[in-house]
């Protein structure tokens, strides 16, 4: 953890480039658009979050409050990746009809198999009957979900 501080503390004193110990969001929204990273979706979040911070200076705690919220969003699709190895208990590296239909079951919910069926097309993005780690992930992070 220390280590971590001190690794934000060498990219905060890069961004502050006048010594004040504050960086102007609007500066650090440039710097990391100039170097190209704005591709990245943690980084998309990131600008975002900039964007709404507006012209208030960050000083060293906001920044890495700013940046440790979203070094925790890295953990996510590991951590997504965990549930899906639950659902994927026979270990193929999808998740089918019959993995659904356990974990409904195990969960003592009542759904029958059209309506599995129908759980998995959504999520199943090259419709071949078996929902990928990258389709579980993606459907797990949209904020709405596909008819």
């Amino acid at each position: 953890m220390q280590d971590e501080i001190e690794e934000l503390k060498e990219a905060f004193d890069l961004f502050d480039v006048d010594g004040t110990q504050r960086v102007n969001p609007r500066d650090l929204r440039s710097s990391i658009q100039a170097l190209s990273l704005g591709r990245n979706q943690v980084v998309q979040h990131l600008l975002t979050d900039l964007e709404r911070q507006g012209a208030k200076p960050l000083d060293f705690a906001g920044f890495v409050d700013l940046m440790t919220a979203k070094m925790g969003e890295r953990d996510t699709r590991e951590d997504i990746s965990k549930v899906f190895r639950l659902f994927d208990d026979d270990r193929t590296g999808t998740i089918s009809v019959r993995n659904l239909q356990r974990v409904a079951r195990e969960l003592g919910e009542h759904a029958t198999l059209e309506d599995i069926e129908e759980m998995v097309a959504r999520a199943d993005s090259d419709q071949d009957g078996e929902v990928t780690l990258d389709d579980f992930y993606t459907l797990m992070t949209k904020r709405i979900f596909p008819y």
